[in-house]
């Protein structure tokens, strides 16, 4: 019974949990968030699901109720109990993505296209076993004419406003990570990349990401795409300049798409020649406690990125030994700080990507 209630409580009262976000480093005048209120009909949103003028992202989790929690949704329309805010964000086709609703809109949906039978109802258990088509039509109209209130981010608003939006808003009982938000919000053909590229055997063997069922690895891909295309201008916190690339380049073409991954190719298969099973990790001379480090990930791959070494400098780097000379790299005490201290800071990421470049090309 207690289920039965929290389950009820759930869909109709989400609780909104913030999270810590790093200080934002944009001018005040461009925090504000600006969007637009509309009441959409319960008929409007679902033909808008289906011409895709709302899409609702496909996160990992993807929908997740079961019917009777789908069910009690729609008997809340037929008693006409408020429905949650519905978030959208507008894109610059002019598309809106869910951010919050996605279960409310997905059953919706469902229900309204003969997917299920409704069950487990408590106010009208009368309509138990019924689908839409099968509702007395003065039923199907009193649901289609209900209306849900949507609030639109406008795609005018900064994205590192919107992207503290969504993880604000980020509800579901097992937490989005910033990567699966992105994933969503953001989905589209630079998103289907990183999902490609991050199963390439070479990528895990360097990286260590065997399995990455939380996306950890694609951040990372996006990480290296992000930096390679505009490290100097970096500006933290990382997760708003990820969001913004992820922003502005949502819909890349094939050609550039291509080019992307021939770069992330290059990378993976330089730091291999070079370091093996100690690529992107900060060890001791004796070669132990080998550890990967993300900070360290970010200057090894956009220098060696820039650097394109060819295969008679690579020779030359191992004949110098240089797993046991980034020994000394490490021993550095800015070095050494720039990969395990404030590593989002502006100084730290453009300085450690500085320093090994400086490094590799004083071996050379």
């Amino acid at each position: 019974m207690k289920n039965k209630s929290k389950n009820l409580a759930d869909q109709l009262f989400p609780e909104i949990i913030e999270v810590d976000n790093e200080i934002l480093n944009i001018p005040p005048e461009q925090r504000k968030l600006n969007t637009e209120t509309y009441d959409f009909t319960v008929s409007t949103i679902n033909d808008y699901i289906k011409e895709k003028h709302i899409v609702i992202p496909k996160f990992q989790r993807g929908y997740v109720w079961n019917r009777s929690q789908a069910s009690r949704l729609i008997e809340s329309l037929i008693i006409q109990c408020p429905i949650p805010v519905v978030f959208l964000s507008q894109n610059s086709d002019e598309t809106l993505s869910v951010i919050d609703g996605n279960q409310r809109l997905n059953s919706i949906n469902l229900f309204l296209e003969e997917d299920f039978y409704l069950q487990g109802l408590t106010a009208y258990p009368e309509l138990d076993g019924f689908k839409f088509s099968e509702l007395d039509p003065r039923f199907q109209r009193h649901i289609k004419n209900r209306t849900i209130r949507c609030i639109v981010i406008l795609k005018d608003t900064h994205p590192q406003i919107k992207f503290d939006v969504f993880e604000r808003l980020n509800t579901g009982s097992v937490k989005l990570n910033a990567q699966e938000l992105r994933h969503g919000v953001h989905h589209g053909s630079l998103m289907n990349l990183l999902e490609k590229v991050s199963k390439y055997k070479g990528w895990k063997d360097s990286t260590g990401f065997k399995t990455d069922k939380r996306m950890k690895g694609e951040e990372l891909i996006l990480r290296f795409f992000a930096l390679s295309d505009n490290w100097r201008n970096y500006l933290k916190p990382m997760s708003g300049y990820l969001s913004a690339f992820s922003e502005k380049n949502r819909n890349l073409e094939k050609d550039e798409l291509d080019t992307l991954e021939q770069n992330l190719y290059n990378v993976i298969t330089t730091i291999i020649q070079l370091y093996g099973n100690l690529a992107f990790r900060s060890y001791d001379k004796t070669l132990k406690n080998a550890k990967f480090n993300t900070a360290l990930f970010d200057a090894q791959s956009i220098a060696l990125h820039e650097l394109d070494l060819s295969d008679a400098q690579i020779n030359k780097l191992k004949k110098k030994d240089i797993i046991q000379k980034t020994v000394g790299l490490f021993d550095q005490d800015e070095f050494s700080k720039f990969i395990s201290q404030a590593t989002t800071d502006k100084n730290a990421v453009q300085g450690r990507i500085r320093q090994y470049k400086k490094f590799i090309e004083n071996l050379l």
